[in-house]
């Protein structure tokens, strides 16, 4: 069985499917206000600049090569400045996912704001919808808002796909809604690698040479009954230097860190799937219901059933 990393699987249940401000050339005085309610809203400056007004109130200034992912739902603002929003200027709100939003037309050109003068600012936005719950473990990871600064000969690429999807009515949503998703996954993966400690256990540990192999192995095989020997057998280390090892990269004991792992998936397949609560259990890496019921009801303070009568598909 092919291992899949936890990035990809998290990403799984969050797409730009038919929800994109594919290009946006704004002339101030401008604001775009964001009210979709969006688990995770991206925002691309191309050309120009603006200044991002977050629900609790801070400002981030943003210029050209910023890519800026927002953490949902909240409401929130960007302007050209920050006087803007008590002066006449030109409004522009992102709602994608009401029944009558204007994003989420077949053609894309008609999201085109604006004209193009020199000093005009321009973006590529992309809000991401959620299939499910898969993804929530991935939001928990992430701030409140995180900028990355790419090379600005990324940026003129990325406008000239977009420009180009924009003229094409046949498969052009499909193409911006890939661009969008591909945009995403490259920006989370820098910020992990620049967040260092403050990156979640699990990207830590795919970096380390040492848990990388034994963490693959767990991903690929979770429902096996792992044990700290034979997770540093796939190590090929002794089990004394693994479990130090990974006490300290990942910040709790290897078994620790696989229950996590496995009532984290439990919390999914109870809330995104019809299966029994035996063939959960089995699925995580418990022998029988029972043994995995008491598990989950000692890490999550309910049963399964209970959990997902709170949580319906």
């Amino acid at each position: 069985m092919a291992s899949v990393d936890p990035l990809s699987e998290l990403l799984s249940g969050i797409r730009a499917e038919g929800s994109v401000v594919c290009h946006a050339v704004l002339e101030a005085p401008w604001s775009i206000r964001f009210v979709d309610g969006a688990p995770l809203t991206m925002v691309t400056v191309l050309r120009g600049g603006g200044l991002l007004l977050l629900p609790d109130g801070a400002e981030l200034a943003v210029g050209v090569g910023d890519t800026v992912i927002v953490r949902g739902p909240d409401p929130f603002h960007l302007v050209d400045q920050s006087a803007t929003l008590d002066r006449p200027h030109a409004e522009y709100e992102i709602a994608c996912f009401a029944a009558d939003a204007e994003c989420a037309v077949e053609d894309l050109g008609g999201i085109h704001w604006g004209n193009e003068p020199d000093e005009a600012t321009a973006l590529i936005v992309g809000a991401y919808r959620a299939s499910g719950h898969r993804h929530e473990r991935l939001l928990r990871a992430l701030p409140p808002v995180l900028v990355i600064n790419e090379d600005t000969e990324v940026c003129s690429w990325l406008e000239t796909a977009a420009a180009d999807a924009a003229l094409r009515s046949a498969g052009s949503q499909a193409l911006m809604d890939r661009l969008l998703d591909w945009a995403l996954v490259c920006t989370l993966r820098t910020w992990f690698d620049q967040a260092g400690a403050e990156a979640p256990a699990w990207y830590r540990g795919l970096a380390d040479p040492i848990l990388a192999p034994a963490l693959e192995a767990f991903n690929a095989r979770p429902s096996r009954s792992w044990t700290v020997e034979a997770l540093a057998t796939e190590a090929g280390v002794s089990r004394a230097l693994f479990a130090k090892r990974f006490t300290k990269v990942m910040g709790r004991p290897p078994l620790t860190y696989l229950t996590e792992c496995r009532m984290d998936e439990a919390e999914a397949l109870l809330s995104d799937t019809d299966s029994s609560i035996a063939q959960i259990a089995k699925s995580v890496g418990y022998a029988d219901a029972f043994g995995f019921s008491a598990a989950f009801k000692r890490h999550r303070g309910v049963s399964p059933s209970a959990f997902r009568g709170r949580n319906p598909l």
